[in-house]
């Protein structure tokens, strides 16, 4: 089986300042991790490998620096990491961010399954997992919380819903987006912590995967910030004394007044 997880990078803090000409984030100098619904991903990618053997490979995209998660990963037990990096992927938004892990999962070559958290930290759209599924032109399943079983043809899956969970059968090969239920992250042995950082980490550029120019980075990307801004601080409530039929009467009518 071969398994492809793709993974972002993420600040580890809130507390990020914002490039006023391009309206994204400035990542230098902030410590950063796996976005955290990633690491679900990577643990349920170990654990198919280790049940059905195979192999898994971590992609992420983003600036030299990322190469670090990509280790990461290696040493939580994944075979082989790939780093998609270039200049021109700047202010990609989630379209262009999907098309280019696309691109990277078909040179790649063979892959059963494309594993991913069902949305990064820093974004919370949801939408990059979809959009692989979208470009590849495969099933795709979101909100996974059990893989039960898989065979050379099949996937079956628990969906997890607002109600429950639903029991799906998709074909193979499918992008699978996973939540936090699905397992517990394992931490990273000794051993593998050596091996990570002797395995040679794979980098490619957008010539290198022979991307449309014109569907990467800030050109590309069909939605774009316009303007950032805090929404305004609330103000203190109003708080209301006195017997339950009281308060009950002086609640009517303020809400009498608020109306237009």
């Amino acid at each position: 089986m071969e398994i492809v997880v793709c993974i972002k990078q993420v600040p580890e803090t809130t507390e990020v300042k914002i490039n006023p000409q391009t309206n994204t984030l400035i990542r230098e100098g902030v410590k950063s991790i796996i976005n955290p619904f990633d690491m679900y991903a990577l643990e349920e990618a170990i654990r198919l490998k280790e049940k059905y053997s195979g192999k898994t490979i971590v992609i992420t995209m983003g600036p030299p620096q990322a190469e670090s998660a990509l280790r990461e990963a290696l040493a939580m037990g994944i075979d082989e990491g790939i780093l998609i990096t270039d200049r021109t992927f700047a202010g990609s938004d989630t379209w262009a961010t999907s098309y280019t892990l696309s691109k990277a999962i078909l040179k790649i070559g063979n892959f059963d399954l494309v594993l991913c958290g069902k949305q990064a930290s820093d974004g919370d759209t949801a939408q990059v997992g979809p959009g692989i599924s979208a470009h590849l032109d495969i099933p795709q399943v979101t909100y996974v919380k059990k893989i039960r079983e898989i065979n050379n043809k099949n996937c079956i899956v628990e969906r997890m819903t607002e109600e429950g969970y639903e029991v799906i059968l998709t074909p193979l090969p499918c992008v699978l987006t996973v939540v936090k239920e699905i397992n517990e992250p394992r931490l990273p042995s000794l051993r593998g912590l050596m091996r990570a950082k002797q395995t040679q980490i794979i980098r490619w550029s957008a010539r290198e995967l022979k991307l449309d120019e014109e569907k990467i980075g800030l050109k590309g990307s069909p939605t774009q910030v316009v303007k950032i801004f805090s929404p305004p601080q609330r103000k203190g409530g109003v708080v209301f004394k006195g017997e339950t039929s009281e308060v009950v009467d002086k609640l009517i009518s303020l809400l009498k007044d608020q109306l237009p």
